[in-house]
């Protein structure tokens, strides 16, 4: 038996909107863009496709959504139009989280590198947001503040309609990623005061390559892709017809049952991380229980990697991941959990992480797989300094006629021996002990 856990990266195409989508690939299969009857007949499709998702998000016009390839381009797109909207106005700075999707931190670098100044929040331990972080960083200059709607890694919910009240009052364009959240809680763009939000397909039982960005009318935005005009302008490049019509049906249903299915998930959940609790010492929940998805679970273990764990589970058949996909690979620690102070950020660092390969292994460094050439070389290199010292001195720091000292004199002469017999004895003595428990 297989076990599917890792919705959060992509979910199965479900039956129905891959039904709906087929009659789009060799039926209704005309350019929208065109003036043939073939080609309105196809963009009759797409504007009532449009209509129905705006209606499902609370948008006030279908002319609000510009459908785009997922989740990473709409982010793209909202953050540099946002940005550039802005400086033009004499406005370059830039407000997020320490915890967002890569889709938003990498644009907001690459803005940074164009001059932009950017503000990254604290999302604290529980990983929520405070309104109250907003309010303060918020300056005059500020064009744009973005907010994860749910983190994708842990499932936090974040204040978004607080926040949106917040930069609606201040004059400040509000985006929000709401990849992992739309299709799982309910999101409402005029009521949570939102002026750009961010969807995919593919987090909601839709097909990979299609997503969505909500443009509240009356926000300028710019496009990100050139050369025609597609989408009212907004993005050129003939619309995947097929993949709105899947984007549709998904979202549509996934509306239908929300709440059903929000409570059966949130029932799922609660048994698996109770199940853990019992079964696992040492476990640890990230992230608050209070204001998270439904569909989300994400712990740590105490001692071991999660590459580790997830190699031994899909040995089992099941399939789940220890970070977001798209860092899938990575040997660096989650930026989600360093945000919320867990890895390096909660403990103390002894020593300097490039002491490490020289056998220097503080207390917040946990590995699996790495295990240094020559186990403490920095303090056999500093004792070895240290002796030397003391000989060319003719000084000791023991008595020389002490029995423990000419035992310890003697280990010192016969340390290289020592060292390669010790682990092959220890080995052979547990191996007995093993053999006479049985």
């Amino acid at each position: 038996m297989r076990v599917y856990a890792d919705n959060a990266a992509t979910t199965k195409l479900s039956a129905a909107a891959k039904e709906a989508m087929l009659p789009y690939f060799d039926e209704i299969y005309g350019n929208p863009s065109t003036l043939y009857t073939l080609g309105q007949e196809a963009a009759e499709h797409l504007l009532a496709c449009r209509t129905e998702i705006a209606q499902l998000i609370g948008a006030a016009d279908p002319r609000e959504i510009v459908f785009t390839s997922g989740g990473s381009e709409a982010d793209n797109q909202a953050i540099v139009s946002a940005a550039e909207n802005g400086a033009r106005k004499g406005k370059k700075h830039l407000i997020s989280t320490k915890f967002e999707h890569h889709a938003v931190l990498h644009t907001l670098d690459k803005l940074r590198r164009q001059g932009f100044e950017v503000t990254l929040l604290d999302v604290h331990e529980d990983g929520v947001v405070r309104v109250e972080d907003v309010a303060a960083a918020i300056r005059d200059d500020t064009a744009l503040v973005s907010v994860m709607f749910a983190n994708n890694e842990i499932g936090t919910l974040q204040p978004i309609q607080a926040i949106g009240a917040l930069c609606r009052e201040r004059g400040i364009p509000f985006h929000t990623d709401a990849v992992q959240a739309i299709g799982h809680v309910p999101v409402d763009v005029q009521a949570m005061n939102i002026d750009l939000l961010s969807c995919s397909a593919h987090k909601f039982h839709g097909p990979k390559g299609i997503g969505a960005l909500y443009i509240r009318k009356g926000v300028k935005i710019d496009p990100l892709i050139h050369g025609g005009a597609q989408e009212r302008g907004h993005r050129a490049g003939t619309e995947n017809l097929p993949g709105i019509v899947g984007l549709g049906k998904a979202i549509e249903l996934a509306e239908e049952g929300l709440a059903e299915n929000a409570a059966r998930m949130t029932f799922l959940r609660n048994r698996l991380i109770s199940g853990l609790t019992a079964a696992i010492p040492n476990m640890r929940i990230n992230g608050t229980m209070d204001k998270r998805l439904p569909n989300n679970v994400n712990v740590s273990f105490a001692g071991i990697e999660g590459e580790a764990v997830l190699l031994r589970l899909d040995l089992e058949g099941i399939a789940a991941s220890s970070g977001s996909a798209c860092t899938a690979g990575s040997l660096d620690p989650s930026h989600v959990l360093t945000a919320i102070g867990l890895w390096l950020g909660s403990r103390p660092m002894e020593v300097p992480w490039y002491l490490i390969p020289l056998g220097f292994c503080p207390t917040w460094f946990q590995s699996s797989d790495y295990f240094p050439l020559f186990p403490n070389l920095g303090y056999f290199l500093l004792g070895a300094v240290l002796g030397r010292a003391l000989y060319a001195e003719k000084k000791s720091l023991l008595p020389r006629e002490n029995p423990p000292a000419k035992a310890l004199q003697w280990m010192g002469r016969k340390s290289l021996l020592i060292y390669l017999l010790h682990q092959p004895i220890l080995a052979a003595v547990v191996g007995a002990i093993a053999m006479i428990k049985g």
